[in-house]
């Protein structure tokens, strides 16, 4: 196995620093296995998978796994497509729900959370928080018409309670003018609203999901990229953001969501770590990427 283009672009030591880190990804399904194999083909080394999920013939067309796995667990099946592409990776699976197994998160240098349900994804922030764990989360909206990515770093910037208040059921309610938006909303199941299209759409915002989890374990290095806001919004079409304001296909907008100082899961982390919250007026919110909605704070 050649990592000479690999290590032409990140560096010797970079390389070297991914072959130690960790990445724990929670639901392997069309996204999260995706971000998986994306990471393995990066040169990270250490992989530990959950999901309780076997692969049906259904997924196939919407998965990295293809029909030779059809019956096996999905993380056995990505364990099997990470060792391939990298063969030197180490991979550890859980066949189970990730409530069951909250221990593992420690263990993660990020947290990669590809599960659909509102329900596991608190917990895992909840955790994530409580073990000072960066996590990062995505959603892809119905019928693929776009989707969003945020890091959610513990201290530094609101959790992921805080970042859907306004990002999801919430968010009409923060707009400019009262203008009611349009895209992220949670349907009666807990989940993002309609199945997600095809997988191709999917994967452009799985792509950016690897991408900035990738990011976060440069962080001490070189290769790093600081990024100019906690969320990214993309469009795969013409995608309507609020009442009168459409992105246009293929283009993205970054978001600063606050944090809410209240929140009942964060405020007492930001409390310990003798920060100082103050409110932060979401007037602007409608104005997504033309603004910072969240104070800047010294890294």
């Amino acid at each position: 196995m050649s990592w000479d283009r690999v290590e032409r672009l990140l560096g010797k030591d970079v390389l070297a620093h991914l072959r130690t880190r960790t990445v724990g990804i929670v639901g392997l399904g069309s996204g999260g296995s995706f971000v998986a194999v994306s990471l393995a083909m990066s040169g990270v080394g250490h992989f530990i998978l959950v999901d309780n999920d076997v692969l049906e013939l259904g997924n196939v067309v919407r998965h990295a796994a293809d029909a030779r796995y059809v019956g096996q667990p999905k993380v056995e099946a990505v364990a099997d497509l990470i060792k391939r592409r990298n063969p030197s990776a180490e991979v550890k699976t859980v066949v189970g729900r990730i409530e069951d197994h909250l221990d593992l998160l420690k263990d993660m240098d990020v947290i990669v959370a590809g599960v659909d349900g509102e329900g596991p994804k608190y917990v895992i922030n909840q955790v994530a928080m409580e073990h000072n764990r960066t996590a990062v989360f995505a959603g892809v909206y119905e019928r693929g018409e776009g989707g969003d990515v945020c890091v959610i770093h513990p201290v530094e910037g609101p959790c992921y309670a805080c970042w859907a208040e306004h990002l999801r059921e919430g968010l009409s309610d923060l707009a400019h003018d009262d203008e009611e938006l349009d895209y992220g909303m949670i349907g009666p199941d807990g989940t993002l609203a309609a199945e997600p299209g095809l997988w191709l759409h999917v994967v452009r915002v799985a792509s950016v999901q690897a991408d900035l989890a990738l990011n976060h374990l440069l962080l001490d290095t070189e290769a790093y990229r600081k990024m100019p806001g906690n969320t990214v919004v993309m469009a795969n079409t013409h995608l309507e953001i609020y009442e009168g304001r459409v992105a246009l296909p293929y283009t993205a907008e970054w978001v600063s969501v606050p944090r809410n100082p209240e929140c009942l899961v964060c405020s007492h982390v930001h409390q310990q770590a003798g920060e100082r919250v103050d409110e932060v007026s979401l007037s602007d919110l409608a104005t997504l990427g033309n603004v910072t909605l969240e104070q800047e704070e010294d890294d």
